[in-house]
């Protein structure tokens, strides 16, 4: 049966859409992961907030305080399925269920070489040069092929099965999978094993949906475009003035997309009030229509 959740007054003087629920977002120091775990917070969510990154997470943990939320930070690696395992069993331990899994954490092109495939990529793609192979995929070796498949896809199905676990018996939950526009088409040529694991977190994302809906559990994804987080702040910085305008040129938009606007949607796919399952939606400026 469905737990009975009963919403208390906001703040900003409506009812708290994610009164009494607990959600854990994985990759959550800061970046998109933590703005959305602020984005739950002020929702009246108690907060489950992991990353390998210390620092990063300790930077969440006093923003979330700050908003007056219950937080409980985990220094989690979810590519090892032992880890995740064992950062759900502290958040059963001390809240009992976890109903609401954002699976953000995520590794993303940003090593020199990505960067000169990126800038080669948006060239070809903006300037009239004649067509030829950019011999991006028979470069690729063994390690840049491998490198994304733990945390980009294995550690989306283990933290899924583990929340499942949750959901399951209690009838109620909210997946949300944060994929990319990558997953979709060729937009992230420059990367094929970036993009193929995001094609494959968008295929589990269905799946998953059509095999527990009867649950009441809803899982869906976020195909992101362009987000302005600190990765692509450093490439921008990096980037000359053409290669910027490269970029910008691709996406009809013209900018980025904030965090923000990513939150407002996680925060939609996360509430009671949607009938979503299994579907990939794409706030990405156009890049992809």
């Amino acid at each position: 049966m469905e737990a009975n959740i009963k919403l208390q007054p906001s703040q900003y003087g409506a009812a708290q859409r994610l009164a009494g629920r607990v959600a854990l977002v994985t990759g959550a120091g800061p970046g998109l992961g933590g703005v959305i775990a602020q984005a739950y917070a002020r929702e009246g969510a108690k907060l489950v907030v992991c990353d390998i990154d210390e620092a990063a997470l300790q930077t969440t943990q006093a923003a979330l305080q700050a908003l007056g939320a219950e937080c409980l930070p985990v220094l989690c690696d979810v590519s090892s399925s032992a880890s995740v395992e064992a950062m759900f069993d502290l958040a059963l331990a001390r809240w009992g269920a976890v109903d609401i899994l954002v699976n953000n954490a995520a590794r993303v092109p940003s090593s020199d070489l990505e960067t000169q495939r990126r800038n080669q990529h948006y060239a070809y793609a903006t300037t009239p040069v004649p067509r030829q192979s950019l011999g991006v995929v028979a470069s690729l070796s063994d390690e840049d092929w491998l490198k994304w498949w733990g945390v980009n896809m294995h550690g989306v199905f283990y933290c899924t099965r583990a929340a499942l676990r949750s959901m399951q018996p209690r009838q109620w939950g909210r997946i949300i999978n944060i994929a990319s526009v990558a997953g979709l088409g060729a937009g992230s040529m420059h990367s094929p094993g970036y993009s193929a694991t995001k094609a494959g977190v968008i295929s589990l994302t269905r799946t998953t949906a059509y095999d527990v809906a009867g649950a009441n559990i809803f899982v869906n994804a976020i195909a992101c475009g362009g987000v302005h987080t600190p990765p692509f702040e450093a490439y921008l910085a990096g980037a000359t003035e053409t290669q910027r305008n490269s970029l910008f040129q691709m996406i009809p938009a013209g900018r980025l997309g904030r965090p923000e606007e990513y939150a407002a949607l996680a925060l939609f796919l996360a509430a009671e009030d949607h009938y979503l399952v299994g579907q990939v939606i794409s706030p990405n400026g156009g890049y992809v229509i």
